[in-house]
């Protein structure tokens, strides 16, 4: 019998996470600010995210790279930033950020928006979505933790036929050459990086 090929791609993308996350592990309170500082000014810099009215964004937890900063300008900005609310089944719910004193502590050691819940489908009106994730390759395939949260955004916008903006925070060398596809995955326009902002290619069709 021979082997069944999802099986190794499964078995190769838990490696790609492993391995991500021990590297993210080693950074220190020190590399985790700077990224973060270097990360807002990349992401800000970007004509998309710029001429933004709405953005949907989200709270970076642990060692992912760092958004609070971010966050605060494009709201000192006037821009409009919604933050994903987890429900149970693992999808995403929205509120408006409010300001870091608005968040509290949620399942999973995330922190969410305390406001009103705008609904799933409220992502559908950002002109901008930005992504966690822990590597992504040259196509625009995006590598997560596993739950599909995201896949439902991405999922939802296509459904809606919405074109924002899509584009995923990682640190330098996560983006790699190629990920294991599945027919559920979207892929994202960009990449953006402490180090710089890596256009991905995603084709039409």
């Amino acid at each position: 019998m021979k082997d069944d090929p999802r099986a190794g791609g499964h078995r190769r993308k838990r490696e790609l996470r492993r391995t991500v996350l021990s590297a993210r592990s080693t950074l220190t309170p020190d590399d985790l600010q700077e990224t973060a500082r270097s990360l807002a000014r990349r992401v800000l810099g970007l004509p998309q995210v710029a001429g933004a009215r709405t953005v949907a964004a989200y709270v970076s937890v642990g060692t992912e790279p760092g958004t609070g900063p971010l966050l605060d300008e494009l709201r000192d900005r006037g821009v409009r930033v919604l933050l994903p609310v987890l429900l149970p089944d693992n999808d995403l719910d929205w509120a408006e950020y409010t300001g870091s004193d608005g968040l509290v502590a949620a399942g999973r050691g995330l922190r969410e928006p305390y406001g009103r819940r705008l609904g799933p489908d409220a992502v559908v009106g950002a002109d901008a979505v930005l992504l966690p994730g822990l590597a992504v390759d040259r196509r625009g395939l995006r590598l997560g933790r596993g739950a599909g949260c995201y896949d439902r955004v991405l999922a939802r916008l296509a459904a809606h036929g919405a074109q924002p903006a899509c584009a995923v925070l990682l640190y330098d060398g996560e983006v790699v050459d190629h990920i294991e596809g599945e027919e559920h995955d979207r892929l994202v326009q960009t990449a953006v990086t402490p180090g710089g902002v890596h256009h991905l290619g995603v084709t039409a069709g």
